[in-house]
């Protein structure tokens, strides 16, 4: 049975504000890693065409031809125009599109979920990459400032990633209401410097044609494919549209990206490639050359400004990715912490907080510049593309009830696409590439492990359990001691016995006037109506079962969902409710069905779990721990 009820509960999504505010917003936000990207893209996509030779009028039209096209097709057409609609009831992203392709399906597919587990993979490594090339990129203008300032890049770039991770815990609330004024700033600032230097050769504009681009590819061989690679750079970020969908809504986005961001960065890259033209030493660096010396240290502020809000949309990013990972049992328990009273997506994980900053800092200081990092740069979102176009076949097929010669028709052109800039950065692999490659096996390869060994688990303990049923028929024909108060234990399937319960029968032989069995859901929704968070069965007079629904981007609170119960009949008080959890100790075993080097692996990310009392929000003081231990 089923109850609707009102609530003030804090959800995760927006509230419900302007469009205009909405549009501001997600400029500040969303478009933060692909409108830094002018800072490093146009460079080192001319770089790897040059190869060391002097830069041509072919080079520079070839590539602003590249640059524009790639914007239009994988940004715009795809993400912004097609993607965007394939919302999971107002969430986007690559776990919420691989949720949506299994609902689809109507089952768990096994493809689907491993194009989800890559997408999710690369783009944690991407959280990594665009810190470090950003903030590097920003930091370099002050080699043209003052040459002398050199060697305090790398420094001054470790430092303000420090402060920037540092600042995570105290949440992003009163940052965040300023990064739309400065992101505007940012973009128009683009737009002005552009404007200006394209009356330096104004038949850059040439460049619109495709047949540049196409040209310079077929004419250019192996060059043409390592200059897509750079070209790529200009894209980067794009996946972030989506990602960010259900924080601003689509039509916001679309309207910022349509006829604001999308120009701006346009403008600025033909009034690079008409500055180069006119003078190709400017290809040093030719951001900043666009301003005369006077304008080149506030130029430099506004452009790290830039690069730490793009590197905060990252952040908050792999935070939010992370726990909808959690949720959906594709890794352990992270601690999670609310830095808002009223947005429950503001969040802050300490440990996911400080595995991207070793790993921001170790990029950094590998790598040094960011022509070096660019190689690096690219692998990661292109692999996550890839994965978002093939999902999403699946959801215009399914879903949308396209037919599948019609649904491959739109989405093949744009999967060739992605996997041809896919294939272009993988000639990078031995220049940096493998850094994310690496981090995203890895990854991909922990999740595998910890749903495997997940798997095993549950069906070792299967094996032992028993029936519900047959136990309440037992204690009714020999009850034993029956003490107040409620017991509530929690366990992952209600049709069998949980151990904790099993343990307490066994050495305290006592049992509860009520008892509780709490099975926690997480469904294939980004969120549930409160409507449908609370199913209440009775079995006996003793015993009731109890499930709590929740979507996989909400933040599981038992207590506050259980006083939906009272609905029902059940008068909750939770100074009277005991929690009875079981803590399993696991062991290695040479039998369990993996190598045992990966059960030794299972163990420790067991056992780096965050306690389930916390992330489910139960207050300590009515938690009671059975010890069991387990071989796996």
């Amino acid at each position: 049975m089923a109850v609707s009820v009102t609530s003030t509960e804090a959800q995760d999504g927006p509230v419900t504000t302007g469009f205009w505010a909405l549009t501001l917003g997600s400029i500040g936000v969303v478009f933060g890693d692909i409108g830094t990207s002018p800072l490093y893209a146009f460079r080192e996509a001319v770089a790897g065409a040059a190869q060391g030779q002097p830069v041509t009028r072919v080079m520079v039209l070839g590539v602003l031809s590249l640059i524009l096209w790639a914007l239009f097709i994988v940004v715009t057409a795809k993400y912004v125009l097609l993607l965007l609609r394939a919302d999971n009831n107002g969430e986007g992203g690559t776990l919420s599109l691989m949720a949506l392709g299994q609902r689809a399906l109507g089952r768990r597919s096994w493809p689907l979920l491993a194009l989800g587990v890559v997408g999710a993979s690369m783009f944690i490594g991407d959280s990594m990459i665009t810190p470090a090339i950003s903030v590097l990129s920003a930091v370099e203008g002050l080699k043209l400032a003052a040459p002398a300032l050199e060697h305090y890049v790398v420094p001054l770039t470790v430092f303000i990633l420090v402060v920037l991770f540092a600042v995570q815990s105290g949440g992003t609330a009163r940052v965040a209401s300023a990064f739309g004024p400065v992101m505007v700033v940012w973009f128009a600032t683009l737009a002005v410097l552009g404007l200006i230097h394209i009356s330096d050769d104004p038949s850059v504009l040439a460049a619109i044609n495709p047949w540049y681009a196409l040209d310079f590819l077929l004419t250019h061989g192996t060059i043409g494919l390592v200059t897509l690679g750079a070209v790529f750079l200009a894209v980067t970020g794009g996946e972030a549209l989506y990602a960010d969908l259900g924080h601003f809504g689509r039509k916001p986005i679309q309207a910022g990206w349509l006829y604001f961001v999308l120009p701006s960065l346009l403008i600025n890259y033909f009034g690079q490639g008409a500055l180069v033209l006119s003078d190709p030493a400017a290809i040093e660096n030719s951001f900043y050359r666009m301003v005369p010396e006077i304008l080149l240290l506030p130029l430099v502020g506004l452009a790290t400004a830039a690069t730490v809000i793009a590197s905060q949309a990252v952040i908050t990013g792999a935070y939010s990715l992370t726990r909808q990972a959690v949720h959906l049992g594709l890794l352990p328990r992270f601690e999670v912490r609310y830095t808002s009273e009223t947005h429950a997506g503001q969040i802050y994980l300490p440990r996911v907080n400080r595995l991207l900053l070793i790993g921001v800092l170790l990029l950094v200081l590998l790598f040094r510049t960011s022509s070096n990092l660019a190689s690096a740069y690219g692998i990661a979102v292109s692999t996550t593309m890839v994965a978002d176009g093939i999902m999403g076949f699946v959801v215009i097929w399914k879903l949308w009830n396209w037919r599948a010669a019609t649904a491959a028709a739109l989405i093949v052109p744009f999967v060739v696409v992605d996997m041809t800039f896919f294939s272009a950065n993988l000639l990078k692999l031995l220049e940096g590439a493998w850094v994310p490659l690496l981090f995203g096996i890895v990854m991909a390869f922990m999740i595998w492990t910890w749903r495997r060994g997940t798997a095993i688990l549950i069906l070792k303990t299967r094996r032992i359990e028993v029936p519900l049923n047959d136990l309440i028929k037992s204690l009714e024909k020999r009850p034993p001691h029956i003490v107040k108060g409620t017991a509530v234990f929690l366990t992952s399937d209600p049709s069998f016995v949980p151990t904790a319960l099993l343990h307490n029968l066994k050495h305290n032989k006592v049992l509860h006037e009520h008892n509780v069995i709490l099975t926690i859901e997480t469904a294939q929704t980004p969120r549930v109506d409160l409507a449908g968070r609370v199913r209440m069965e009775t079995i006996s007079d003793r015993f009731s079962t109890v499930r709590l629904r929740f979507g996989f981007m909400e933040s599981p609170n038992v207590p506050k969902a259980l006083v939906i119960a009272r609905k029902l009949g059940w008068q909750f008080d939770i100074m009277s409710t005991s929690f009875f959890v079981s803590r399993r100790a696991l062991k290695p075993s040479a039998q369990s069905g993996m190598p045992l080097w990966q059960d030794h692996l299972f163990i420790a990310m067991s056992r780096s779990a965050n306690d389930a009392t916390d992330y489910f929000q139960i207050p300590t003081g009515r938690v009671v721990e059975v010890g069991t231990q387990v071989t796996i």
